[in-house]
């Protein structure tokens, strides 16, 4: 892929998220029920949104900082061992900036 197609194809999956945060966001304005079993429900279903929520934002700040590697020219060079990110890990994880042995070292 070029440089144009990847920002583009990472263009549209942060596109994607914010559309997907503006509907948690929508869903989270919703006023709590007054039925206390309802309301259990939803406290539960809010905990979840908001945790997708949250992985959501680190997805486009992931996302965000693979377009800056794009535009820096170090787009698919590891930020740790500065070696290449192997294509096939590039198409899985377009905004990864860890090769595959570097990403399994933090776990």
């Amino acid at each position: 892929m070029n440089k144009v197609s990847i920002q583009t194809a990472l263009q549209s999956m942060k596109d994607d998220l914010v559309r997907r945060l503006e509907a948690i966001d929508a869903d989270l304005c919703v006023a709590l029920e007054k039925d206390s079993e309802e309301r259990a429900t939803q406290v539960e279903n809010d905990e979840v949104l908001r945790e997708m929520q949250a992985e959501g934002r680190n997805q486009i700040a992931a996302i965000d900082a693979a377009i800056g590697r794009l535009n820096d020219g170090k787009y698919g060079q590891c930020t740790k061992c500065h070696q290449p990110i192997g294509k096939e890990r590039l198409t899985a994880v377009p905004y990864t900036p860890f090769c595959i042995d570097c990403a399994q070292s933090f776990r």
